[in-house]
């Protein structure tokens, strides 16, 4: 068996220095610090209402029509809505002494309670009641061929 020469020994402990096995010693450096950073959130379009009954053919007499419709949700993502509120917004057509109080508005307040999707002619809403009033003892010639215009409101 050959015995290691010094040059052998002077290269292995060299190699064992730079593999860590030496016992060399490294210094570093702590540091405290902050930093700070955002998120935020979105906001949302308001939901279109769309009115899917036909309501016609109103007259003394006749019983009331129930209606109904669908949103149009215009967000990339679905949407709570809690309610839809109904009114009478104007009258058209018919003569000069047909108004609002010919017409009776029932339920207005329609309770949703649901997540109404992204899209068009998405979720139901539906309740509200409109009839022509029979208002005993006057004539409501005037109303004939008169145009009823709803206006809704969601929240």
């Amino acid at each position: 068996m050959r015995k290691p020469t010094k040059r052998v020994i002077a290269v292995a402990a060299v190699t064992l220095v730079l593999l860590g096995g030496g016992g060399a010693a490294f210094a570093y450096w702590t540091a405290g610090g902050a930093g700070s950073g955002t998120g935020s959130t979105g906001t949302n379009a308001a939901v279109s209402v769309n009115q899917t009954s036909t309501i016609s053919a109103m007259a003394p007499g006749v019983a009331a029509q129930t209606l109904s419709g669908t949103f149009t949700n215009t967000n990339s993502g679905q949407v709570f809505v809690t309610s839809v509120t109904a009114s009478i917004s104007g009258i058209t057509g018919g003569g000069p002494t047909c108004e609002v109080t010919d017409y009776t508005l029932a339920n207005a307040v329609m309770t949703v309670n649901a997540q109404v999707p992204a899209g068009t002619g998405v979720g139901s809403w539906t309740g509200a009641t409109i009839q022509f009033n029979n208002k005993a003892g006057e004539n409501q010639d005037d109303c004939k061929n008169a145009v009823v215009t709803f206006a809704y409101a969601v929240s």
